[in-house]
């Protein structure tokens, strides 16, 4: 049960993170100017994968019986 919480909680954390540090990757969020991932392509595949693995981690907790 607190696997399944802990799941459910930190897999949208995972996915919020990835996106939005995917968007600075991609130079459409340019909050904090001081930012070194802002503009560099390579944040875009590692935070999009993040991204991924919060979904993944929301659809295993979905699987695990209470």
């Amino acid at each position: 049960m607190i696997l399944r919480r802990g799941l459910i909680v930190l897999g949208p954390v995972l996915i919020l993170f990835g996106l939005f540090f995917a968007l600075q990757g991609a130079d459409i969020i340019h909050w904090p100017l001081e930012s070194s991932m802002l503009g560099r392509g390579v944040w875009i595949r590692n935070c999009l994968a993040l991204a991924a693995v919060g979904v993944v981690m929301i659809l295993g907790a979905r699987s695990i019986r209470t």
